[in-house]
C-alpha cells in the first residue's frame, strides 16, 4: 500500500493554490440542499403590485422549526442602482426571520430592512441581504414572457442570473441574532446554512417576480418562465474585500474547511479497488462540467488565463492519462492524483481534486458535519509554556513565512484598514495612500516574523506569560501560533501585504467553499460570481440528486 498522507500546509496554503480552489461536494450550498431537501418550502405571502414592488414571504419548515424569508421589492431609479458598498438603495432587500412573522413584524421590518446597515433589526432576524437586478436580462425576460414567448436562452445564459446580491450579513451584524442563540440547532450546525437558505429562496423570488410582472403587463398573452430556463439561472453576487479578512480572522474554521477537503482526498486516494461505476461517474461529471467552463465569460486577463490553463489541463488529462490508464489497477485514484500533481497547473490540480469527491457520498457527508468550529474554545493562550516551545512551533509550521524578507519595501507595500463609511476591510498602498497608522492586524506573516525575532532575544526557558508582559503587542500572533500547533491548515502561508498581492485569491478561497461558480474579477479587489445556477427548483428539490451542478444546458 502506498504511503498516502494529507498534503502539507506549506504546499497548499499559499494564495496562488488557495485561489485555484473550485466548488465541490463539500461546498455549503450543495450540502444545504442535500440536508434540507425534505423540508417543506412554501410561499406564504405574495403582495406585489403590477410593477413587481411590494412584499413576499417564503417559509422553510419541518415539524420543529420554521424559517421565513421576507422580501421587500422596491422602486428604484436607474441612477440610484449601484453594486458599490457605498450604495444606500437597492432593487430588493431581504431578511431571514426566525419563525413565522406577524403583521406587526412585517410592518416593523418594512421600515428597516430596505435601509440595511442603517436600519434596526432584532434577535428574531438571522440574516440580512440586498440585491440589484441585472436590468438588461430582467427586462428582456419580462418583455418576452409578456408576449407569450420564452426569453433568448443564449442571452440570459451569458449572464446566468436575474439578480445579484451585494452583501449577505449574519451572526450579530447590525443587530441580527448572535450565533450563540441558535448554534445548538442541529439543522444549522453546518457552516453558513442560513445564508445559503436565504440565497436559495431569493432565487425563487426572482422567478416569481418576473412571472408576476409579465402577467400583470399582458394578462391574456403572458406565459411563465420555462422550468429548464429557470433552472439554469442562479443568483449573482458582487463581492469585495469585506470578505477577505474573514479567513484570517477565523483560523480554526479555515482549518476545518481545508482539513475536510484534504481528508476527503486522502480517503479517496487510499481506495485500493475502485468500482468502475464510480470512476465512470467521475468522468461523466467531469465531461458535463466542461459546459460550465466554456460558458465562463470574463474580461479579466488574470481569470481568462486561469480558464485557458484549466481547458488545456483537461485536454491533457483526457489525452495522456485516461487514454492509457487501467481501471483494474490498484489505487487508481492515487495514480491519478500523482499524475495531475506532476502535469497540471494549480487550477487544474484543484479542479480535479474537487471532482474526485463526486462519487463518494458517504465520505463527504461525514466530513460536512465537521466543518464548523466552536472558536472560543481555542482562544486562551497557554501562558505556562516556554519560549523554546513556541520557537519550535513557529519553525515547524511557518517555514514559508520565515523566509520572507520584511525589510524589503515591496513586502509591506500594502496595508489593511477599516472603511469609516461602511465599517468593512479595505486594502491600500502604504507609500501612496494615507491611513497606515490605522492598520488592522491582518499582516500575519509580518507579525509572525517579528514575533520570531523577539522570541530569539528571550531565554528559551522563559514562560510565555513572562514574555508577553514585555511584548504584549504580539499577543495576537502568539495565540495564532498555539492554534496552528493543533490546526495545521489554519494559516495562509503567504504574505497578505506584498506589493504583488492579489486579494481576489482570498475571496475565491472562501467563495469556492460557498459553492460559487464563474468567478469574474472586475479588478484585483472585487469580483462577480454565480450561486445555485443549475440547482433544482423548489418543487423539484425532494426528488433531486446532487449532480445538478453538472447539468447546465
Amino acid at each position: 500500500m502506498p504511503q498516502i498522507h494529507h498534503r502539507e500546509p506549506k504546499e497548499i496554503m499559499t494564495l496562488s493554490r488557495l485561489g485555484s480552489f473550485h466548488q465541490s461536494k463539500l461546498s455549503f450550498l450543495r450540502s444545504f440542499l442535500r440536508e434540507f431537501k425534505n423540508w417543506k418550502f412554501e410561499q406564504t405571502l405574495f403582495d406585489l403590485n403590477s410593477d413587481g414592488h411590494g412584499t413576499a414571504v417564503y417559509s422553510v419548515s419541518n415539524e420543529e422549526r420554521t424559517y421565513s424569508l421576507i422580501c421587500f421589492a422596491n422602486e428604484l431609479n436607474s441612477d440610484e442602482r449601484s453594486d458599490r458598498v457605498i450604495a444606500t438603495k437597492w432593487d430588493a432587500a431581504f431578511v431571514l426571520y426566525d419563525g413565522t412573522p406577524s403583521k406587526d413584524d412585517l410592518n416593523r421590518l418594512k421600515e428597516n430592512v430596505p435601509k440595511q446597515e442603517v436600519g434596526r433589526v432584532s434577535y428574531k432576524e438571522l440574516t440580512l441581504s440586498r440585491a440589484n437586478k441585472s436590468v438588461r436580462i430582467f427586462n428582456h425576460v419580462i418583455q418576452s414572457l409578456s408576449e407569450g414567448i420564452q426569453p433568448n436562452i443564449k442571452l440570459i445564459s451569458d449572464v446566468g442570473y436575474l439578480y445579484r446580491t451585494t452583501a449577505v450579513y449574519g451572526s450579530g451584524k447590525f443587530g441580527l441574532a448572535d450565533r450563540y442563540r441558535i448554534k445548538e440547532r442541529p439543522e444549522i450546525y453546518g457552516p453558513f446554512r442560513l445564508e445559503m437558505m436565504l440565497v436559495y429562496l431569493v432565487r425563487q423570488f426572482t422567478f416569481d417576480q418576473v412571472n408576476h410582472i409579465a402577467k400583470s403587463k399582458n394578462p391574456n398573452k403572458a406565459i411563465e418562465l420555462d422550468y429548464d430556463i429557470a433552472r439554469n439561472l442562479g443568483i449573482g453576487n458582487s463581492t469585495g474585500l469585506g470578505m477577505a479578512p474573514f479567513i484570517v480572522n477565523h483560523p480554526t474554521l479555515l482549518h476545518n474547511w481545508i482539513f475536510s477537503r484534504e481528508e476527503a482526498l486522502r480517503q479517496i486516494r487510499k481506495i485500493k479497488k475502485v468500482d468502475p461505476k464510480d470512476f465512470d461517474f467521475f468522468k461523466s461529471c467531469l465531461n458535463k462540467s466542461k459546459i460550465n467552463i466554456n460558458s465562463w465569460n470574463t474580461d479579466s486577463e488574470y481569470q481568462n488565463k486561469k480558464i485557458n490553463d484549466l481547458k488545456l489541463d483537461l485536454e491533457n488529462l483526457f489525452t495522456n492519462f485516461f487514454s492509457t490508464m487501467d481501471i483494474s489497477q490498484d489505487y487508481i485514484w492515487n495514480s491519478l492524483y500523482e499524475w495531475i500533481e506532476n502535469n497540471l497547473s494549480d487550477e487544474g490540480i484543484e479542479y480535479i481534486v474537487s471532482m474526485m469527491m463526486e462519487p463518494y457520498d458517504t465520505i463527504i457527508d461525514s466530513l460536512v458535519a465537521k466543518m464548523s468550529s466552536d472558536e472560543d474554545r481555542y482562544f486562551d493562550i497557554p501562558g505556562e509554556k516556554t519560549v523554546g516551545a513556541l520557537l519550535d512551533i513557529i519553525e515547524k509550521n511557518y517555514s514559508n513565512i520565515l523566509n520572507i524578507n520584511f525589510d524589503s519595501e515591496d513586502s509591506v507595500a500594502n496595508f489593511w484598514f477599516i472603511s469609516k463609511n461602511k465599517e468593512e476591510p479595505r486594502v491600500a498602498n502604504r507609500y501612496e495612500d494615507e491611513g497606515s497608522e490605522l492598520e488592522q492586524p491582518l499582516a500575519i506573516a509580518r507579525d509572525i516574523v517579528e514575533l520570531y525575532k523577539r522570541l530569539n532575544k528571550s531565554h528559551r526557558s522563559n514562560t510565555i506569560a513572562e514574555f508577553l508582559i514585555l511584548n504584549h503587542e504580539v499577543r495576537h500572533v502568539v495565540r495564532r501560533c498555539f492554534i496552528i500547533e493543533k490546526f495545521p491548515y489554519s494559516e495562509i502561508q503567504d504574505n497578505t501585504t506584498d506589493i504583488n498581492l492579489v486579494p481576489i485569491d482570498m475571496l475565491r478561497l472562501k467563495l469556492s467553499f460557498f459553492g460559487a461558480q464563474k468567478f469574474d474579477p472586475r479588478s484585483n479587489k472585487w469580483l462577480r460570481i454565480n450561486m445555485y445556477q443549475g440547482a433544482p427548483l423548489i418543487h423539484e428539490l425532494k426528488s433531486s440528486d446532487d449532480t445538478w451542478m453538472y447539468n447546465l444546458k
